[in-house]
């Protein structure tokens, strides 16, 4: 864990978004949305909480982080790149033909994945398997996994759920990135799953819910998930759909959406302001 700064970690997030602009690029198709809204959590955990090492990313002393909903993987390819895991300037061959940056994440692809995802549903599944492996090894690595708030429609995630607290798998920590949109509108006019905060307590879950965009608040959370417990712990973190983009800022057509020449420049520009460029 490094020292907690907000400014740094708020700078962090702002270059992991100059990232996800610069990965999907001009007329080219990228689940811009979803990995922006999940930006700020993503600096948290690459900047100020996880134990993990660029140079060793196989230390089975790593915590490990697991996106769910892998297409928005952009957030986390920005963060190893800033860590170290690879070259920055790798970002935008995303997608390309042979590159080792693909649409979703794969783990023998990619240095610091750890978990083929992106069909929807089977991260936390994935993520308990881990941790209960870590406690067949007495390693006492902590989970993170980020879901979608409309991936809590499939059922894996709440057989994991209630398998999590069965099992007391208190080093696994979901994430649900509430930002309310789905690619075909607002989430509760599509298939309403309720309050994902009541849902995850009714499954025996410790639960907090936060602003997803508050720095402070993130890390709190984060460290809340060192405090002892048998419960795993639920970060229900409500946030904005395209965050730090202002044209994208809760737009659905950017959960997958192409950005022309005038937009990827206005885009770049409003995160340099933000980082005070």
């Amino acid at each position: 864990m490094q020292k907690r700064d907000t400014d740094y970690l708020n700078k962090e997030a702002a270059a992991i978004r100059q990232g996800i602009v610069e990965a999907i690029g001009v007329d080219k198709k990228g689940h811009l949305g979803g990995s922006m809204s999940s930006a700020d959590i993503v600096a948290a955990l690459y900047f100020y909480k996880m134990r993990h090492w660029p140079q060793e990313p196989e230390n089975p002393a790593r915590d490990r982080f697991i996106f769910s909903k892998g297409h928005s993987v952009l957030a986390q390819y920005a963060a190893l790149a800033r860590c170290g895991y690879f070259a920055w300037e790798s970002l935008p061959t995303v997608k390309q033909l042979g590159s080792f940056l693909q649409g979703h994440p794969e783990k023998d692809r990619t240095p610091g994945i750890e978990a083929n995802t992106g069909s929807l549903g089977q991260g936390l599944s994935l993520g308990l398997g881990m941790v209960l492996g870590g406690r067949l090894d007495s390693l006492d690595y902590k989970v993170y996994v980020i879901v979608g708030d409309a991936e809590l429609a499939e059922g894996q995630i709440w057989e994991a759920a209630t398998a999590a607290a069965f099992y007391k798998a208190s080093n696994l920590v979901a994430i649900v990135d509430h930002n309310k949109l789905q690619a075909s509108g607002v989430i509760k006019d599509m298939y309403d799953v309720g309050n994902p905060a009541e849902k995850f307590a009714a499954f025996g879950w410790r639960v907090l819910e936060i602003d997803g965009h508050n720095m402070d608040e993130i890390l709190d959370a984060l460290d809340a998930a060192d405090e002892p417990n048998e419960q795993p712990l639920a970060i229900v973190a409500h946030t904005v759909k395209g965050k730090g983009v202002s044209f994208a800022e809760g737009v659905p057509s950017f959960h997958n959406g192409a950005m022309d020449q005038g937009q990827y420049d206005s885009a770049l520009q409003e995160i340099a302001e933000r980082r005070g460029e």
